[in-house]
């Protein structure tokens, strides 16, 4: 299973990880499913195995990443505090997940402190990649095409 090698979980310990992919769903999904709404509780998050996921935002949907790699990870929302979803999560093709539940993640890495910092530090980069993305796709709608450093 892909998630075993995803960067979220790289230097967890084996044991840890082992713990985490027990209590993993594989789910498939049609074309224009949903795996969340924005605004709807956000108690599970997703690891990419097959096919792209629309992430939009507000009212009209309007694109702020599509997930496509094997890996990427959807509903971060539910492992940083946020109480429902930013954003909405839909399939734009057949799509394969794994589901993780937050709270028995976080029940899994409180038991292993280290292995969570490690999760957690890579939570970070990944959200900091998607938020550098939208900078550039911020500036690049405006006619900017010199890269920047916002951090």
């Amino acid at each position: 299973m892909y998630i075993n090698t995803a960067y979220l979980f790289e230097g967890m310990r084996e044991e840890t990880r082992e713990g985490i992919l027990e209590t993993a769903l594989e789910e498939s999904h049609a074309p224009g499913d949903f795996l969340f709404h924005q605004g709807e509780p956000a108690r599970e998050f997703y690891v990419l195995l097959e096919g792209r996921v629309r992430i939009s935002v507000g009212v009209q949907g309007l694109l702020a990443h599509v997930a496509s790699d094997p890996g990427d990870m959807v509903g971060w929302s539910s492992l940083v505090g946020n109480p429902t979803y930013t954003a909405s999560a839909e399939c734009l093709g057949p799509v394969k997940v794994s589901k993780l539940e937050k709270s028995q993640l976080d029940r899994i890495l409180v038991a292993d402190p280290v292995s969570g910092m490690t999760f957690f530090k890579h939570l970070a980069a990944l959200i900091g990649r998607r938020l550098a993305q939208s900078y550039a796709a911020t500036l690049a709608g405006h006619g900017v095409q010199e890269p920047r450093s916002y951090g």
